[in-house]
């Protein structure tokens, strides 16, 4: 079908009229003069190719044509009209849809709260959530098929921009009849000669490699025995007796009758959790996310500082 090449104010000025059926009323509505309406309605039926108003003096009437033109013109004015409103609330952003991938474990932190603070001020928005690690979010930012990331150690990139958003210590996930559950406290050295099972590198290598240099600085190399790409799977081996890990304090929240977790000593190493986005992004909901997560005006830059701004409470078993 050929598509019609029909200038708006034509079919504005025809429903307008064949609302009024009076070229006076008509042309008081649409602000113009009477010579210009009667000119947009000739124009009009030129490129139908019949007359749309029957024209007898005092009365003006819609002809067949024109009965059969209206329902369309109107039809088409009111789909422009919703589709301006709607293209406007999606570049404000106001609308739209979000594709956010996550870490599994942040659906145990910061994930809750930030979806139910963005729907609550953005209800339009339609939130597309991916479950992945931090390997493929990464990829998947830079193939454009997610728009926000949300994972731990974050690596540098030049392409990506981060913002630290949580820190949490580390903790020591022991089956429950572990000797070493006796304690309050572990120190590293003392899983020295326990398996491990540890999430493979391959899926978050900068928190793969803090775990194993937590073991290189208490003096030895982790003898990893099961991998794991799931840190509720990780949780679930080490209850079988499979072996220990080490995991952000977050993961307590994951309850397992047979796993027992205990604070670190030295506690001062710390995982973080932070937000990331391709720098060149124009999407304005990128920009809404990222104002709500740090609680300031959508329209305010988000500062180059890398500091954190809460960090996890402590937890317990």
């Amino acid at each position: 079908m050929e598509r019609p090449e029909l200038p708006l104010p034509q079919l504005h000025a025809f429903v307008v009229l064949a609302e009024e059926l009076h070229f006076g009323r008509a042309a008081t509505r649409l602000g113009i003069a009477q010579p210009p309406l009667s000119q947009q309605i000739r124009r009009l039926e030129d490129k139908v190719g019949y007359a749309l108003f029957s024209r007898e003096p005092g009365n003006i009437g819609l002809t067949p044509a024109g009965r059969e033109l209206l329902p369309a013109a109107r039809h088409a004015l009111t789909d422009l009209a919703e589709g301006l409103t709607a293209a406007r609330e999606v570049g404000s952003g106001r609308a739209g849809r979000l594709r956010i991938g996550f870490a599994a474990s942040l659906a145990l932190t910061v994930l809750p709260g930030l979806l139910r603070t963005f729907r609550e001020r953005f209800p339009a928005v339609d939130l597309d959530i991916q479950e992945m690690t931090t390997t493929p979010q990464l990829a998947a930012l830079r193939e454009r098929t997610i728009d926000i990331g949300l994972l731990r150690e974050p690596p540098a990139h030049a392409d990506l921009g981060f913002k630290t958003v949580l820190t949490e210590p580390f903790v020591a996930v022991l089956p429950s009849a572990h000797p070493l559950t006796a304690q309050r406290t572990v120190r590293v050295e003392q899983l020295a000669e326990c398996p491990f099972v540890l999430l493979p590198r391959a899926v978050g290598p900068p928190l793969y490699d803090q775990i194993t240099n937590l073991c290189t600085a208490a003096g030895f190399t982790p003898q990893v025995t099961q991998h794991a790409v799931e840190w509720q799977t990780v949780c679930a081996l080490v209850e079988t007796g499979l072996g220990v890990s080490l995991a952000p304090e977050s993961i307590r929240r994951i309850r397992l009758k047979g796993v027992a977790f205990r604070g670190l000593e030295p506690g001062t190493a710390r995982t973080r959790v932070a937000v990331a986005w391709r720098k060149n992004d124009t999407n304005p909901l990128v920009l809404r996310l990222l104002a709500a997560l740090h609680q300031d005006p959508p329209d305010r830059p988000w500062p180059d500082e890398a500091e954190p701004f809460r960090s996890a409470p402590p937890g317990r078993d």
